[in-house]
């Protein structure tokens, strides 16, 4: 995937980012093509080699048609997590590290849910923490309305999310 200066795109576990500059550098002796990056939540630049850019997972922002489909998917029911938090905090952070918007709402909603039962290791509270933004900023980027309107949205689905998880969870086995 191409991009070009001004464009919009996601640079994953960071959110929206907006391509400043394609800049050639050569470092440590390889003459490489970067897209330059300013990040949208902290202000800061970041540099991606052009040549990776598909496997760092940096991508457009979800179309606006898919945006009910994401809130949609935070409203569903998910799969119980890996009991031990080490191999938990292994598989969301490989589903964060991937870029995948939906990915990252399934991070989002076992996390909410979780929280709920119990306090999370401060790990995992910043993971939820960085799920949330993510979900959040994207969304209120593509819909162009402020991350306050759609926190309560978000909220609202992940409630459905975590009632549903509850429901299954607690009907009785046969």
């Amino acid at each position: 995937m191409v991009f070009k200066v001004g464009q919009k795109v996601v640079y994953p576990n960071h959110g929206i980012a907006v391509i400043e500059q394609i800049d050639t550098r050569d470092i440590d002796g390889n003459c490489d093509e970067y897209y330059l990056l300013r990040l949208r939540f902290n202000n800061s630049l970041v540099m991606v080699p052009i040549r990776n850019a598909g496997e760092i997972g940096l991508r457009r922002p979800i179309a606006n048609t898919q945006c009910q489909e994401l809130f949609d998917a935070l409203a569903q029911d998910f799969s119980t997590p890996p009991a031990e938090w080490k191999n938990r905090f292994r598989e969301f952070s490989d589903r964060m590290r991937t870029g995948d918007i939906f990915s990252v709402a399934e991070v989002l909603k076992t996390l909410t849910f979780l929280n709920q039962q119990k306090p999370l290791s401060f790990r995992e509270k910043r993971m939820l923490d960085r799920a949330r933004y993510l979900v959040i900023s994207e969304l209120a980027f593509v819909i162009n309305q402020t991350e306050a309107l759609i926190e309560p949205r978000v909220d609202q689905a992940l409630r459905g999310a975590c009632d549903e998880h509850q429901r299954s969870f607690a009907k009785p086995s046969h």
